[in-house]
């Protein structure tokens, strides 16, 4: 079975999608950690990066591309990412959120920063991204109807959402499947 889990920065999609693919012993793709690594090998903060990227669409494009096909070879595999709900077809879907303050101290916490600085460079950066997201794909970041469940990370350990979400799996079966 493939699983997204998508969120806004901060919400705890990295940690949760890694100790579900470890536990279902299944692939994990992350978006997240690809955009991180471009941003590290260029010498950017994830802010500068999502500037560059804004003005440079090849950039999302490559990501969004590599993600979907890496999924498409796989059988049983998560993937991370805050379009990967979007992106792959016939997926069991979650959403993960979190108060923004409780995203900021994580962001701060995680990338070694000032929480001020977290809260400002987070901020911009979900604007540029929104933007992005609405101009290359049309696709509105803020509509959650297509994911299977929504879990607020702020309520719950990353182990405990691991759990709920493989409820979740269990209690919707083989009902995954999008409606084209």
């Amino acid at each position: 079975m493939k699983v997204t889990i998508s969120g806004l920065p901060g919400s705890g999609t990295t940690t949760v999608a890694k100790l579900l693919a470890e536990k279902l012993g299944y692939k994990l793709i992350s978006a997240g950690e690809v955009f991180r690594r471009l941003a590290i090998e260029r010498g950017m903060t994830l802010e500068e990066f999502s500037k560059y990227a804004d003005e440079n669409p090849e950039i999302d494009l490559y990501i969004d591309r590599m993600q979907k096909e890496l999924a498409e070879r796989e059988r049983d595999v998560v993937v991370e990412g805050r379009l990967s709900g979007w992106m792959i077809k016939d997926a069991f879907k979650v959403w993960i959120y979190a108060d923004p303050d409780v995203r900021y101290e994580r962001i701060a916490k995680r990338e070694g920063i000032e929480l001020g600085r977290a809260r400002v460079e987070t901020k911009r950066r979900e604007e540029i991204e929104k933007r992005r997201y609405q101009k290359y794909y049309s696709i509105d970041i803020d509509d959650i109807g297509i994911y299977h469940i929504a879990i607020n990370s702020g309520k719950f350990k990353p182990e405990e959402i691991v759990e709920i979400i493989l409820k979740a799996m269990d209690l919707a079966g083989g009902r995954v499947y999008d409606e084209e």
